[in-house]
């Protein structure tokens, strides 16, 4: 397979004819050749989301855990904050470990700049990288669409509740706690980091940043398809090219 072949559209509409863009790309080479930009990026977005995390556990997650202390559980839905870059990494560069990559990145520096949690952020982050992992790993690293970024975010909150947090923060709770901490997550997961990496990344893509990815590929690919669609202006006669 040429690194043309690996890259053209996998058949799956993304939106609908003649809107952004109409099918997913997949990441070229194939899913496990990784490149050197895609490590490049990948750390150097995950150290952009590590100063990130870093405003945001110090100066913004305070305040709002005490706002929802009125009902504990719904402090879980700040946990899609956490889990974004993983499911932007996975939905730009589209290879196997993307997600747990920029994550762990993240984490590290979030954890080298100080937070609240320590060294245990290098646990969640690797959790939450696999959560989306999993998601991504099922569909063969092919399909990438807003469903696939929503459920990738469902599963990373999944995988960091179920698996760390159930046993370590809130261990204390009641089974219905605990299945509402889970609930919060879980929206949070798949709205505030699904739906919001895919909003970012279509972002990105439309204001030309991301050319050397799939998602890049994918608009250059939809604003030529549009070119193709428009009909050349005419002259009175009938001719093109004038008017």
């Amino acid at each position: 397979m040429t690194d043309h072949d690996a890259a053209k559209p996998t058949g799956d509409a993304t939106d609908r004819p003649g809107t952004a863009v109409t099918a997913t790309r997949t990441a070229r080479g194939g899913p496990f050749a990784w490149r050197a930009v895609d490590l490049v990026t990948l750390a150097v977005l995950g150290v952009a989301f590590g100063v990130a995390f870093w405003g945001f556990n110090n100066v913004l997650y305070p305040p709002l855990k005490v706002a929802l202390q009125a009902f504990p559980p719904a402090s879980a839905s700040l946990i899609g904050v956490w889990l974004l870059p993983a499911v932007f990494g996975a939905l730009l560069v589209r290879r196997p470990g993307a997600a747990l990559l920029i994550e762990l990145v993240a984490a590290n520096v979030s954890m080298l700049l100080g937070n609240e949690w320590g060294p245990t952020v290098m646990i969640s982050g690797a959790l939450q990288g696999l959560g989306v992992e999993i998601v991504v790993a099922l569909y063969r690293w092919r399909r990438w669409r807003p469903d696939t970024a929503i459920a990738a975010g469902a599963m990373a909150a999944i995988c960091e509740v179920v698996l760390y947090e159930w046993w370590v923060y809130v261990v204390e709770y009641s089974t219905a706690w605990k299945l509402a901490y889970l609930t919060f997550s879980v929206a949070s997961g798949a709205v505030i980091a699904g739906l919001g990496a895919w909003a970012l990344t279509r972002a990105l893509a439309t204001a030309g940043a991301l050319t050397a990815f799939p998602p890049g590929e994918e608009r250059l690919t939809a604003d030529l398809e549009d070119d193709q669609d428009d009909p050349a202006p005419t002259g009175p006669d009938g001719r093109p090219g004038q008017g």
